[in-house]
């Protein structure tokens, strides 16, 4: 089933993995619009722990999902009148985003959502499920992952950036807990699709990783279908 009119290139990917800053700079250098989907369900998570909300009742975070007031601004994220870039950006935050997210009710009620960010020239979005479920019809999907010793060395580097003490060792532990959540989540689970092109960024630094995606949405337009290098 098409989901729109425009390409989209769809960046799929275990959490730490990049796949936002490649995203995002990606959607930059070809002038496409950019959807961080992982941002939705951040949001959903902030204002049920805001709220004091039960995280195990479905039916109460898929109406706030259903509810969410959100403007996407400038590489802000507001909530109302309210900015919370860096608000629903803590771990605690992320933690709470990867269970709520294996709730069929709150991915139903922001799936729509996902897709109208759907606009001409094109997008780039990224999360778990954009090629497999959101926007199945991708011109190109990328399956970006690393080790998960690299993913927590890079958030502990990001997070300490910001000032915010963290300890790696339970970044590792943290990670490898969302992996098996994602994973093996009965909808729409993280996993490699088989129309997929599998970009590992181990040892790869993020223009590395960016040139990667565009050498491969370039190929598209030399032959009509992503390269097969899987």
């Amino acid at each position: 089933m098409d989901t729109c009119n425009v390409p989209v290139i769809a960046i799929d990917g275990p959490s730490a993995s990049g796949k936002g800053t490649v995203a995002q700079r990606v959607a930059e250098k070809l002038g496409f619009h950019y959807l961080d989907s992982g941002a939705l369900y951040r949001l959903v998570a902030w204002a049920a722990m805001r709220s004091g909300a039960d995280l195990a009742d479905e039916s109460i975070l898929g109406g706030m999902a259903a509810r969410l007031d959100v403007i996407f601004r400038d590489g802000k994220i507001q909530l109302g009148e309210e900015d919370v870039t860096d608000a629903i950006r803590t771990e605690s935050c992320g933690r709470v985003a990867s269970r709520i997210a294996a709730y069929p009710g709150v991915r139903a009620m922001l799936l729509e959502r996902q897709r109208a960010f759907c606009q001409s020239p094109g997008l780039v979005a990224d999360g778990r499920d954009m090629g497999s479920v959101v926007f199945p019809c991708a011109v190109l999907k990328i399956f970006l992952t690393a080790s998960v010793e690299i993913r927590a060395r890079r958030r502990h580097k990001q997070l300490m950036e910001k000032g915010i003490d963290a300890n790696i060792s339970n970044l590792l532990q943290d990670l490898r807990e969302r992996d098996m959540r994602d994973s093996g989540r009965s909808v729409a689970p993280l996993r490699q699709g088989e129309d997929a092109h599998l970009l590992d960024t181990t040892t790869l630094d993020i223009e590395q990783a960016v040139k990667g995606v565009l050498e491969c949405y370039a190929r598209i337009g030399e032959t009509g279908r992503p390269g097969s290098n899987r």
